[in-house]
């Protein structure tokens, strides 16, 4: 007689008296991978190589888990994370190995541990940072074309200064700064200050080349300016670098500050993804981890400090002839940024520290730029609505439209802004990670391999996709081919949103979001899993299927963007809206017909619906290359209203009638000419009674 059971010494003993037989199970721990957000429990001692490779985490290892590749490098997350419910400790991985110590300084980044040597003694949360990646996050933050008058606040000229005259006394500043005048073509005396690090140059610079210098004067405003850094001859380019510094991807787009042109663009994931994936999940962090902000502020300060070295390598300029950083950030990006304590922003009156923009320098940012680089940051507008909703604003203008416009920067935090020259609107809206593949048993962040558009056909059910890296329907007879290096390992935001519309067009999923287990009878991808059903997408190496949580996480994500919307539509008082504008990454790259038909954004006229790119990156650059705009977005963002959907009690009902695909009772005539819309009809009790009760665990 045999029993299988977790047991203690006492109970090995008595068992051991009484002839049975004990198989003793391994004790358990609970690893938490980001920012993949796949979770699992796994027997300890397991290596955390191995645990990835079980969950299907993007993890490279092409030695094997040999320890000869250096590749499968993860970081371990230290603290409280109330999210996933983990204590994170140093000690619950093994010791650092003789390789890894030997190692060290060769190969392993600091604070890193290799997968394959360090073997899991505990609950653990590790992030996977992107080089380790084998998909590598495909960010699509592409510069947006737009005409923006060249006014930089750092401006450069090319002088010659005055030998010194005994007859005419004057310091070799002086003679400068008359030299400056006579180039800006000012009546006015300028009133030119300058640092004594600067000054310090003045004199060797003009000995150098005949006093001929270049200078880089800061001239924010009419009434101030400063020289903040000077050459000797003829310099001709200087540079500046627009960031959006996004809770998930941070880009940037590095300009001549003389001509405007974008020389170069970089970008990367957020780092501070391995603390949580979402905002609330940082702030949680910070509250339950002493010197948490501090991890968070040097993580993200030196992000950017990388993308400024990485921009200027690709455009082969020297790190120190970028002067300015424009920088555009939701209010807790913000605030980590900055070093100020983000907690306030966790919980009502939800307290910015400052709502007006803030300059300073690069320097106090912890940037290895010039040193004498200046930084700027847009205005945040409320608790929850921040410097990337101003930037959106800076580059659309809704103020100055007469038709009512919408615009939607959809990521982890929605950003809404409605209105038109006669009053203007917003507020942001929980949507969490879900559009961006988490929370998605087969969902996956944007990356080679990702499935990333779906057509289902409404007969037969059965599928096809095109993958990130293959410009290929998957029906097409290269395909297969053309795809055989890549991993088809997942659906991506915009995939996920597709497939999910196609399986409602096609009569799959009810108006209610559930799957039909009657459908099964017409299509053997309609399979069971429990007491619900889900679809088989792609059934390959590693199969992919909607289930019914996946359906629900979209649920709840575009029903809190949908509600947030109306909140802002009764503010208003209207019923509908002129045009809509799709900002970020994923406006940029989901098919609108599809958003409409899940009903992320109201109903709309399809031709008037459309991206309209990094419209925060865009503010940003704008506010780099037009000193006048910082001015001008500050008076605009006075007159914005900021709605709290926090507190607005008729959230909670257009929530609860959002969640219907694509609404409960708002009705879709202008879609239905484009779309053929499903009948509404009945689903299974049962499977109905699962996929709420699901939902309601989901959502605690």
């Amino acid at each position: 007689m045999t029993e299988t059971v977790a047991m203690s010494d006492i109970d090995i003993a008595i068992n051991d008296a009484a002839g049975l037989d004990t198989v003793i199970q391994p004790e358990m721990a609970t690893v938490v991978f980001t920012p993949s957000g796949l979770r699992g429990e796994f027997p300890v001692g397991t290596s955390v190589l191995q645990a990835a490779q079980q969950l299907g985490v993007d993890l490279e290892s092409s030695c094997g888990g040999r320890g000869i590749c250096g590749r499968c490098q993860v970081t371990p997350g230290v603290g409280e994370f109330s999210k996933h419910r983990i204590s994170s400790r140093i000690e619950h991985l093994t010791p650092p190995s003789e390789l890894e110590i030997s190692n060290k300084d060769r190969v392993l980044e600091q604070g890193r541990r290799l997968g394959c040597a360090a073997q899991i003694l505990g609950d653990m949360v590790v992030d996977v940072p992107s080089d380790s990646q084998i998909h590598k996050q495909h960010i699509v933050k592409e510069a947006t074309t737009v005409e923006i008058n060249q006014d930089p606040a750092i401006k450069l000229f090319t002088v010659t200064v005055t030998e010194p005259d005994m007859h005419e006394p004057a310091s070799d500043f002086r003679r400068l700064q008359w030299a400056i005048e006579e180039k800006m073509q000012t009546e006015q005396a300028l009133d030119l200050g300058c640092d004594l690090a600067v000054m310090q140059q003045l004199q060797p610079a003009l000995k150098a080349a005949a006093r001929e210098v270049s200078v880089a004067v800061y001239h924010p405003t009419n009434a101030r300016s400063e020289v903040i850094a000077i050459w000797p001859g003829v310099k001709e380019s200087l540079y500046g670098m627009a960031v959006d510094l996004g809770s998930t991807t941070v880009a940037a787009h590095l300009c001549d500050l003389t001509t405007g042109d974008i020389v170069a663009s970089a970008s990367v994931m957020n780092p501070q993804i391995r603390f949580g994936e979402d905002l609330m999940s940082r702030v949680s962090y910070v509250m339950m981890n002493d010197g948490g902000d501090k991890e968070m502020t040097d993580a993200v300060q030196g992000a950017l400090a990388e993308l400024a070295k990485d921009a200027a390598a690709k455009a082969d300029i020297a790190i120190d002839d970028i002067l300015e950083m424009t920088i555009v950030c939701n209010p807790i990006m913000h605030h980590l940024l900055l070093g100020i304590d983000p907690t306030p922003l966790g919980s009502a009156p939800f307290a910015l520290a400052t709502d007006r923009s803030v300059s300073l320098k690069a320097s106090e940012l912890n940037l290895n730029l010039n040193p004498q680089a200046r930084a700027f940051i847009l205005p945040c507008i409320a608790g929850h609505i921040g410097a990337d909703t101003a930037g959106v604003i800076l580059a659309e203008r809704p103020d100055l439209a007469e038709e009512v416009t919408l615009l939607v920067d959809v990521g982890t935090n929605a950003e809404i802004v409605l209105g038109n020259r006669d009053r203007l609107l917003a507020a942001s809206s929980p949507t969490g990670p879900a559009f961006e593949g988490a929370q998605i048993s087969c969902g996956q962040r944007a990356a080679s391999g990702a499935i990333e558009r779906v057509r289902i056909d409404p007969d037969t059910l059965e599928p096809r996709f095109k993958v990130i890296g293959c410009d290929l329907w998957s029906d097409d007879i290269d395909f297969a081919r053309q795809t055989r290096k890549i991993d088809i390992s997942g659906v991506c935001g915009s995939g996920i949103i597709e497939v999910i519309a196609e399986l409602f067009l096609a009569g799959v999923i009810n108006s209610d979001g559930v799957i039909d287990p009657a459908m099964a009878v017409k299509s053997s991808r309609i399979v069971a899993e429990g007491r619900t059903y889900a679809y088989v997408l792609h059934d390959g190496a590693k199969t992919l299927r909607i289930t019914q949580n996946d359906v629900r996480a979209i649920q709840l994500a575009k029903a809190a963007l949908y509600a947030g919307i109306r909140l802002l539509m009764d503010h208003l008082g209207i019923s509908s809206v002129g045009r809509v504008g799709l900002a970020g990454a994923f406006g940029s790259h989901i098919d609108v017909k599809y958003a409409m038909v899940l009903g992320l954004i109201p109903d709309c006229n399809l031709d008037l619906v459309g991206p309209v790119g990094n419209a925060a990156g865009t503010g940003a650059r704008i506010a780099l290359l037009d000193r006048a705009k910082r001015d001008e977005i500050e008076r605009v963002l006075r007159t914005v209203e900021k709605i709290e959907t926090a507190i607005e009690a008729k959230f909670q009902d257009h929530f609860v009638e959002a969640m219907a695909l694509p609404h409960l009772t708002d009705e879709f005539v202008e879609l239905g000419k484009a779309v053929k819309l499903p009948e509404k009809k009945a689903a299974d009790p049962a499977a109905a009674t699962a996929g709420r009760g699901r939902r309601r665990r989901r959502s605690r």
